[in-house]
């Protein structure tokens, strides 16, 4: 049956279906085979119910609708210029502004699609007034919003940690190790190709400047100040830091900044209404999946037939990020998460690693694969925003992808970049 399942899937990706067809497909093909027919469908539909009940995934629309309220309005745009006054004038400063502008502007929205628009759209023209490449640019842009799924809010880890059941609290914080961690790789290597290349620098701004840049960008900071604090402060739950954080999107961008108005509502709204409807029904037909191929023993089959089961927890470690980063290159990270996470559960549990530094390891993963050709979903997602050519989006991408896996082969090295704040704030 698990070759017959795999069959199927692999056939309706290569004809073009989306992934919840060939999802759906193969759930009810392997309830079929395990069953003995479809007399009983109402217990498939029980499970595809269950998985959209978790009361944490009333997270995920609404940071999706403050990542849109904020990539709408100016919250993205001060973040910059701040970022801008401070390192703009050194080599290479131009491209360090955007990596970090990336990882700020991920640590309010949690989404690396939210992050490429944000701060991809301004930014990018500024890059190439200043003499840099477009392939390095859209590298970059592409990359560095891939920490959106590291640095917390992260959609991708309230995904992982409903479907494992790991805590998101600590998901999230062992996620801002390895987030500061790659913008440090992605800095160096920033000014250095800004020395060889010779592109010149920004102006330096004044001490002023940087004040005021910082007095407009101290509203926008206050996302990860009310995210973090909030939920380690033990103010919030994940979920409630979510509509917090909806609340106070529209405080800054309706009444403070004045940036929105209410004619923009209905565009905000539906915009986040298909955004969600799409991760919902992936969730949904996922967890039927996982509960077929659970109750087929399809992981148990494929984890003996490889023998990853007596490989340890390192080579579990491994085989976990060879098959999320794979996969990733081809699927959305959602479908990923969701297929082969209770595929790798039984010997995530016999080797006894931390679930946590799992759901770090295959959050980085799948953003990786996120950005890496043929499929990553954000090179599509560039590819509609800027108007250029697949070509051209992927050129600069393989230093990127280099410095990325090797953050994943330090964190599985010294699991301590990702459980160091963990530990602090829980142990």
């Amino acid at each position: 049956m698990t070759t017959i399942i795999i069959s199927i899937m692999i056939v309706l990706l290569l004809l073009g279906f989306p992934m919840m067809i060939p999802l759906v497909t193969a759930a009810f093909v392997g309830f079929y085979m395990t069953f003995g027919g479809l007399g009983q469908m109402e217990t498939l539909i029980q499970q595809m119910m269950g998985g959209i009940r978790p009361t944490a995934l009333i997270a995920v629309p609404m940071f999706i609708l403050a990542a849109d309220i904020m990539t709408r309005g100016q919250s993205a745009g001060r973040l910059i210029d701040m970022v801008m006054s401070f390192v703009g004038h050194i080599k290479g400063g131009l491209a360090v502004s955007t990596a970090t502008s990336c990882t700020l502007f991920g640590a309010v929205s949690g989404s690396t699609q939210a992050t490429v628009v944000a701060v991809g759209g301004p930014l990018r023209p500024r890059m190439l007034k200043a003499g840099y490449k477009d392939s390095f640019t859209l590298a970059l842009i592409i990359n560095s919003s891939d920490i959106a799924f590291l640095i917390p809010p992260s959609i991708g880890m309230i995904i992982y940690g409903i479907v494992s059941g790991t805590s998101i609290s600590e998901l999230f914080i062992a996620g801002i190790g390895p987030g500061l961690l790659i913008l440090a790789m992605f800095s160096m290597y920033c000014v250095g190709y800004a020395i060889v290349n010779n592109v010149p620098t920004e102006p330096k701004a004044t001490w002023r400047q940087r004040l005021t840049t910082m007095q407009k960008a101290l509203w926008p900071l206050g996302f990860p100040v009310l995210i973090v604090g909030g939920i380690y402060g033990g103010i919030f739950s994940p979920t409630e830091a979510a509509a917090a954080c909806v609340f106070y999107a529209i405080l800054l961008e309706f009444l403070i900044f004045r940036s929105l108005k209410m004619q923009d509502i209905y565009a905000i709204a539906k915009s986040t209404g298909l955004i969600t409807a799409v991760v919902f029904i992936l969730v949904a037909v996922g967890n039927g999946f996982a509960w077929i191929i659970s109750f087929a023993q399809v992981p148990q089959t494929l984890l003996a037939l490889f023998g990853i089961n007596e490989a340890g927890p390192v080579g579990v470690l491994a085989a976990i990020s060879v098959a999320f980063f794979v996969a990733c290159m081809f699927v959305d990270p959602i479908v990923v998460i969701l297929v082969l996470t209770p595929i790798f559960a039984p010997a995530i549990a016999a080797s006894g690693l931390d679930p946590v530094l799992v759901g770090v390891l295959i959050t980085l993963q799948v953003a990786i694969g996120s950005a890496t050709p043929p499929f990553g979903c954000d090179i599509f997602t560039a590819i509609a925003i800027f108007k250029r050519p697949y070509w051209e989006v992927i050129r600069g991408t393989p230093p990127f992808i280099f410095m990325l896996i090797l953050s994943a082969v330090l964190i599985i090295a010294f699991p301590q970049i990702a459980l160091f704040l963990r530990d602090l704030a829980f142990r």
